[in-house]
């Protein structure tokens, strides 16, 4: 594991963002994992800015996000779907056909979760995952429970996520209560991982990630057992670290 201790968010997001560039310089059709949420913001502006000023290519790059919300249309002003496109992927020169989201509206659930991890598999996996960490030290939406699932499959919300993603929404109950998930299996299986967090609010969670245990009940405590995994943290998401 490599760690990187930054004085601040945006030291944190840039640092991110260089180490993301890196890998697609050294590969131009890396397959790139997109995490959403409000942590990897600053990291895809920078990239954003790493494509405007040093013609940084995303034009043979493929992405998969790792969730969306059940029940959420692609347009739906809190889908991950509209997350990604508007906050990252329509500033960039990536292909349409390259970009992989979960559907959060369909018909036949099996047939769903089969086609995602085809698609995974079709590219012989993520190359690189960009990776945050919920409060309850879920991953995606891999939440805290007694099993996790290898492959992509439909999950039930926590309490403790719903409430923390209901920032985002007009008011609690608008938060759907289930996501279509990558499952740890195929996170873990990425051949890099760039695991970012920021803020008191992560520390408690960065800290049950590091603590040298592995337990399905901190999903992310399972990323201690990764080859080559980059942690980018603040000062104020590291302060509970040895």
């Amino acid at each position: 594991m490599r760690l990187i201790v930054t004085e601040n968010y945006e030291e944190m997001s840039y640092s991110a963002a260089q180490e993301t560039a890196k890998f697609i310089k050294e590969n131009p059709e890396l397959v790139l994992g997109l995490s959403t949420g409000g942590t990897p913001l600053g990291t895809y502006q920078e990239l954003i800015k790493l494509h405007e000023n040093e013609n940084l290519d995303f034009s043979k790059i493929t992405t998969f996000n790792l969730d969306e919300y059940i029940g959420l249309e692609p347009k739906h002003p809190q889908s991950y779907t509209r997350y990604t496109w508007d906050n990252f992927l329509s500033k960039v020169n990536i292909q349409k056909q390259n970009v992989h989201i979960p559907p959060g509206i369909f018909k036949d659930e099996k047939q769903v979760l089969k086609e995602y991890d085809e698609k995974i598999l079709e590219v012989n996996g993520i190359d690189v995952q960009i990776l945050g960490v919920g409060g309850n030290g879920h991953i995606g939406f891999n939440e805290p429970n007694q099993f996790l699932h290898p492959n992509t499959h439909i999950t039930n919300l926590t309490d403790e996520t719903i409430k923390d993603n209901s920032r985002f929404f007009l008011n609690i109950d608008e938060v759907p209560k289930q996501a279509v998930a990558m499952g740890v299996g195929s996170i873990l299986r990425a051949k890099h991982i760039i695991f970012i967090a920021s803020g008191d609010e992560k520390a408690e969670a960065v800290r049950k990630t590091f603590n040298e245990k592995i337990t399905t009940h901190c999903p992310s405590s399972l990323l201690q057992l990764h080859a080559n995994l980059t942690v980018i943290l603040d000062k104020k998401a590291a302060r509970l670290l040895n």
